[in-house]
């Protein structure tokens, strides 16, 4: 049930809350903008929807609850998954043996009312609550989670058996006994799902003199996890190495190995990489969220100029689109996703990776293992005679591939590859180095995209306006008119705008996040091969004459997309200057 606009307004009035003008201006604009009363009262600031979910709550007669401070019973809290809760702002925070109080900002939503009557079999009684309470209470998901496996897992460690308490080398029966004991399977399970929960993309686990540290990467950053005993650390190692199919008796030389496991509908892919350290075996595990899909070039960052770069290259049938950057910048994504887009029944696609990240409908992928002589090189040539229309190489690591890279996209292939380089400018020199002919080059490569990973700032960000000696310092380091310049060529700000009149953001700590941050995107620039590029590239031009050139031609560098994606309040100059500075 909603309030209608004619109770809104009586309501409003009696309460003397708003002006007599102001609700006639709101009532003109609702009927202009075809909003609801309460809508237009929010879009022009006479309200916030705090205040017109307080007026709803008296006008219906449906109690208001405040959940700020409140501690949730985790029982009762995880009647309602995080994912629903998030999605529909729906927080179980009371029960009974007969009825469950649900506070909610929308007490409309009847699909998740339904789901759950469904789930839960009691009588749900809703209340309105607000943006505050609701945030305070989706926090508690991650902090009793924390707690609650924190508990789990200090309890099953207590219980396992040392098997070599004579200090004597475990054989591999006793091994595969440990690996299969309650306790530790229990441990690993629960390591593993909080990561999941988290949105870890790795986890580290690694032995000490006298205890073991789990850490997770979330949002590129690595934290302290957890602290083991001692006693859980060969256990767990033996664990993982049964699940990912490695030898139990060999802790002397490094191994890698790979496992899946589902939890709540999503596949997560382990890759699994074991090293011999001083107090025994440190264990990284990279998370592959395999049923991810859906990514788009704008969701991971892509914008203006360098979208429709992009796109022009990906409508070729030939040529060579390289992503570069370091590790953990993101390029596989951006392959996967340009992947995805040329990925139409048209066309035979084959690719040639190490390793297999993510696993894609009508593509024909291969794992590279140089161990038996199936190389990078080894396994494009081979893919030549697989009557492709598109090619994609995980990396270009040597002159031969990239000899054969270019040659590919030269007989009418559509061909893209990663490159470890710092710039985009970088990737031509970079080939070169490794014997590529500037003539073939230029012939071939149409874009090269150079990328970093910044985090996205959470909804409770703080604003400020820059200083002009703010300005004068961030000016040393980023062309500042040329940001100002693309974000109104893009309508982000007025025609008109100086910086005076562009807000940034600062992160909240521990607001809606620890750190104020929440997920993470995308900054890039995109040399895009045009003629007077070519010319340059061709007489040998230094890299950063080449940068000069296009930045005449639109490009925006690497930190100017950081500072552009800054004022648009996506993420911090803070952050943007930490990454591309490192």
């Amino acid at each position: 049930m909603r309030i209608q606009d004619e109770q809104l307004k009586r309501f409003i009035l009696d309460a003397g809350l708003i002006t007599k003008a102001d609700i006639s201006a709101a009532e003109k604009v609702a009927k202009e903008e075809d909003r609801t009363l309460s809508e237009a009262l929010i879009a022009h600031g006479h309200m916030t929807e705090d205040d017109v979910r307080r007026v709803e709550s008296y006008v219906l007669g449906i109690p208001f609850v405040s959940l700020k401070n409140m501690k949730i019973e985790f029982e009762t809290l995880s009647l309602i998954p995080e994912p629903v809760a998030r999605n529909h702002n729906i927080i179980a925070y009371k029960r009974t043996d007969e009825t469950l109080e649900v506070a909610m900002l929308d007490t409309a939503d009847l699909p998740a009312i339904d789901f759950i009557k469904k789930k839960v079999e009691l009588r749900i009684q809703p209340r309105l609550t607000d943006t505050e309470s609701m945030r305070s209470a989706l926090r508690q998901y991650q902090k009793t989670l924390k707690d609650e496996f924190g508990d789990l897992i200090m309890k099953d460690a207590s219980e396992l058996k040392i098997l070599n308490e004579d200090g004597e080398e475990v054989n591999e029966h006793e091994l595969k006994k440990m690996a299969e004991d309650l306790p530790v399977v229990r441990i690993v399970d629960t390591l593993l799902r909080h990561a999941i929960i988290q949105g870890a993309s790795d986890i580290h686990i690694e032995p000490g003199e006298n205890e073991v540290l789990v850490r997770y990467r979330i949002d590129g950053i690595l934290n302290d996890a957890m602290k083991l005993p001692k006693i859980a650390a060969d256990s767990i190692v033996a664990r993982l190495k049964v699940l990912s199919g490695l030898k139990l008796d060999q802790k002397r030389l490094p191994q890698d190995g790979r496992f899946k496991m589902e939890m709540d509908g999503q596949k997560v892919a382990f890759r699994v990489s074991i090293l011999p350290v001083f107090y025994g075996e440190k264990v990284v595990m990279r998370l592959l969220r395999e049923n991810r899909s859906g990514f788009s070039l704008e969701g991971i960052g892509f914008h203006g100029t360098t979208l429709d770069r992009i796109h022009r290259a990906t409508r070729a049938t030939t040529g060579i689109i390289l992503v570069t950057g370091p590790t953990g910048s993101g390029k596989s994504t951006t392959l996967y996703t340009i992947l995805d887009i040329v990925n139409t029944p048209e066309v035979n696609i084959s690719t040639i990776e190490d390793p297999i990240e993510y696993q894609m409908p009508r593509v024909n992928q291969s794992q590279v293992k140089p161990e038996i002589g199936f190389t990078f090189a080894a396994g494009l040539r081979s893919l030549m005679r697989q009557d492709p229309d598109i090619i994609m190489v995980g990396e270009i690591r040597d002159e031969e591939t990239a000899s054969l890279a270019i040659n590919a996209a030269l007989t009418g292939h559509l061909v893209l590859a990663t490159l470890h380089t710092n710039s985009a400018v970088g990737t031509v020199a970079r080939l070169i180095d490794m014997g590529a002919e500037a003539f073939l080059l230029v012939s071939t490569l149409r874009v090269a995209v150079g990328q970093r990973l910044v985090r996205k700032l959470a909804d409770d960000r703080l604003s400020y306006t820059l200083t002009k000696a703010e300005r004068d310092e961030l000016g040393k380091k980023v062309d500042l008119d040329h940001v100002l310049k693309a974000l109104k060529e893009e309508s982000i700000v007025k025609a008109d705008a100086t910086w005076n009149d562009i807000p940034f953001y600062h992160p909240k700590e521990r607001g809606e996040t620890e750190d104020g941050y929440k997920g993470r995107m995308g900054i890039h620039e995109v040399l895009e091969m045009s003629p007077s590029i070519k010319e340059m590239v061709m007489l040998g031009k230094t890299g950063d004459e080449i940068e000069v050139q296009a930045r005449k031609e639109g490009m925006l560098t690497m930190i100017e997309d950081g500072i552009f994606k800054a004022a648009q309040g996506l993420t911090s100059i803070e952050e943007v200057l930490r990454v591309v500075n490192e």
